[in-house]
């Protein structure tokens, strides 16, 4: 999997951040913007539209180089990292996988390389884990469909040029009936309504949306009508990867730096990297990455090869959300009092790493995912 093709895409990134990127986590988390001129720089290096073909306007690499590219972005900013994700996975990935030659033509240019934001709708104020009970509705007009309806935090929310929308084109009350649709967010009847104050991640935007009679055309269905459930858990599967990559970034960052300071700090003599206590914690900070890195690559090496790959997006995101919470919580167990002041970078890290747990899919999503997976034909 560690082949020079990644070896390069990994070493172009991780400057990229280190000198781009992290400087601006600070700011970018106080403030809750991501700087213009940062994602203008995302778009001209390709990281916006990483496996998207290039007669699309993407970059034309695969599932694992946008991996990589997540997880070194996530390194010097969460923030940054979830925009690239939720518009990369959540809302190009469906289209280039179900839309129409005319839908890519049509929509992928931009959300790829001409500044496009997207984003993903699905959650609402009472169907977050089961989808089963989205109270979206679209109604047939004819040539077009009308949908009403709320969604909930939806990231890139308030920044989407276009959304991927998920509604129930017939009335029922499980996944059945459930449509995709692409929606040109500039239509009228669609509104932010309000932006979500965030533990963590505060550079990203997170949205509650209204739906007031917002008129999509036929044109615009993504797959097929009442097929939508499929599209949504197979984009789910993917983004999985693209979150667990984000929490990866994000423990390699705290790792890093702890590692660093216990080699600055002097207590009792001698470097704190010194006494034992530390050093296991280190051990196990390491360890853990070594192994949540292996996960992601796997489940990335399965889809880009079009193998099954549902159980082990999910068992990447599991773990490497998880560690991410030991490894953050540890980091600033090795600072002591400094990590928990804001003049250091590891609270923010914590901060960040909570909702990986959570998006996409919580652990008890996974876990349930995983156990389906495993017992199937048992």
């Amino acid at each position: 999997m560690y082949n020079p093709q990644y070896t390069e895409i990994r070493d172009l990134v991780s400057k990229f951040t280190d000198t781009e990127v992290a400087p601006l986590a600070a700011k970018i988390d106080h403030d809750g913007v991501i700087p213009q001129d940062l994602i203008n720089k995302l778009y001209e290096n390709g990281f916006m539209g990483s496996y998207i073909p290039e007669e699309f306007g993407g970059a034309g690499m695969d599932y694992t180089s946008y991996a990589i590219i997540v997880e070194e972005i996530s390194r010097g900013c969460a923030s940054t990292g979830v925009l690239i994700s939720a518009h990369t996975s959540l809302c190009m990935w469906p289209i280039l996988s179900f839309g129409t030659t005319e839908q890519k033509q049509k929509f992928l240019p931009g959300l790829a390389s001409g500044g496009v934001i997207g984003c993903f709708c699905l959650s609402e104020p009472n169907a977050g884990s089961d989808p089963g009970t989205l109270a979206t509705f679209a109604e047939d007009k004819g040539d077009y469909y009308e949908l009403s309806g709320t969604k909930n935090f939806i990231t890139n929310g308030k920044d989407a040029g276009i959304a991927i929308v998920l509604a129930k084109t017939t009335k029922t009350n499980d996944h059945k009936g459930i449509t995709a649709f692409i929606v040109d967010t500039k239509t009228e009847g669609f509104q932010v309504q309000k932006l979500e104050d965030k533990l963590g991640i505060k550079g990203s935007t997170t949205a509650q949306i209204w739906l007031n009679k917002v008129k999509v055309p036929k044109a615009n269905i993504l797959g097929e009508v009442g097929k939508g459930f499929k599209v949504a858990l197979s984009t789910l599967d993917g983004g999985r990867i693209g979150i667990a990559a984000q929490a990866l970034g994000i423990a390699e960052a705290a790792f890093r730096y702890a590692k660093k300071y216990s080699k600055e700090r002097v207590q009792f003599g001698k470097p704190i990297s010194e006494l034992q206590a530390i050093q296991f914690k280190l051990a196990d900070m390491s360890t853990e990455i070594a192994a949540s890195r292996l996960l992601i690559m796997h489940a990335s090496y399965l889809k880009d090869n079009g193998l099954p790959y549902s159980k082990e997006a999910a068992q990447a995101k599991l773990f490497a959300s998880e560690a991410c919470m030991r490894i953050t919580t540890q980091a600033i167990q090795v600072l002591g009092g400094n990590g928990y002041t804001k003049e250091y970078p590891c609270e923010r890290h914590f901060r960040d790493a909570k909702i990986t747990e959570i998006y996409e899919g919580t652990s008890e999503i996974q876990r349930i995912v995983i156990a389906a997976n495993e017992l199937k034909g048992v």
